[in-house]
């Protein structure tokens, strides 16, 4: 018996644990097996009243009541971009605990939605493509910025990186340019692999007259990439600097039923033994 959990960061916000239910459910009537909506952190704390009444859950007691219940195999796919200290850090941490009251259970982690080391795959691309021709307006050729949180690792950022000179190819001339930005990073040069920061980027020549379309290299909403988040905050406060500037935001891309394709592709491939992030044997 095994259970599936499809696992993202975790948050406080109620929109980004309803994301997660929703894209868990799609991906259930896909495979015909059940994929439960679990946080790494967090989302527990979110009162149930504001998730439709059912409690938001984290993945380690969760794993434990599947364990109890009988599952000898956790398979875990990462509603992730890149391999985040999350997933190669804290996430075995949590499954050798696991393990200890359990240790006939094996854990699996499938690899995130941008596999760099797997086939060449265009579907997170065309799917970002497609969410910035939804906003283009005729008669316009707008600047792109594919937008990240940022991150302290340079390989969930050269995922970023990558993805954004693929979407200037799928763009081309539609588009003025496409370049990369973070929304944040961490203070010390080793962290500058993050730049150019949103805020920065926007007050460039090119950047700060005409429209500028924000590809939103976010997951869920939340206090980052929601309403009235801090991409929101970014952007209202560089048009107030800039009168000709004008931004514009994408959809999220977990909010594109595309996504959905490239998780079942990532849970099959670690459920048929050919590709996947890390493996936890059972102990015993």
């Amino acid at each position: 018996m095994r259970a599936i959990f499809l696992v993202d960061n975790g948050s406080l916000r109620p929109q980004a644990t309803l994301n997660l239910r929703r894209v868990a459910a799609s991906l259930s009537e896909l495979i015909g097996e059940t994929v439960q909506a679990a946080s790494l952190l967090h989302s527990n704390k979110i009162p149930a009243a504001e998730v439709e009444g059912i409690p938001a859950i984290t993945l380690g007691p969760n794993a434990e009541r599947s364990a109890e219940q009988g599952a000898t195999e956790i398979v875990v796919i990462p509603f992730f971009f890149g391999p985040s200290k999350a997933l190669t850090g804290y996430l075995p941490e949590r499954m050798a605990t696991l393990q200890e009251r359990f240790p006939h259970v094996k854990v699996r982690i499938a690899q995130p939605l941008v596999d760099e080391f797997g086939s060449n795959d265009l579907r997170l691309a065309h799917l970002l493509a497609d969410n910035v021709r939804d906003k283009l307006q005729p008669g316009t050729k707008p600047h792109v910025a594919l937008v990240d949180h940022g991150s302290p690792i340079p390989d969930v950022t050269a995922v970023r990186n990558r993805l954004a000179g693929q979407l200037s190819v799928l763009l081309g001339d539609d588009v003025a340019c496409v370049a990369a930005a973070s929304m944040e990073r961490r203070e010390g040069d080793e962290y500058r692999f993050n730049e150019p920061l949103l805020e920065n980027l926007l007050t460039l020549p090119e950047f700060k007259t005409g429209p500028v379309i924000l590809a939103m290299l976010f997951l869920s909403p939340g206090r980052h990439a929601g309403e009235g988040g801090d991409i929101a905050e970014i952007s209202a406060a560089a048009e107030q600097q800039h009168p000709e500037l004008s931004v514009t935001t994408t959809k999220l891309v977990g909010e594109h039923q595309g996504v959905v394709d490239i998780l079942h592709s990532r849970l099959r491939q670690a459920l048929d033994d050919q590709r996947f992030l890390i493996d936890i044997p059972a102990i015993t």
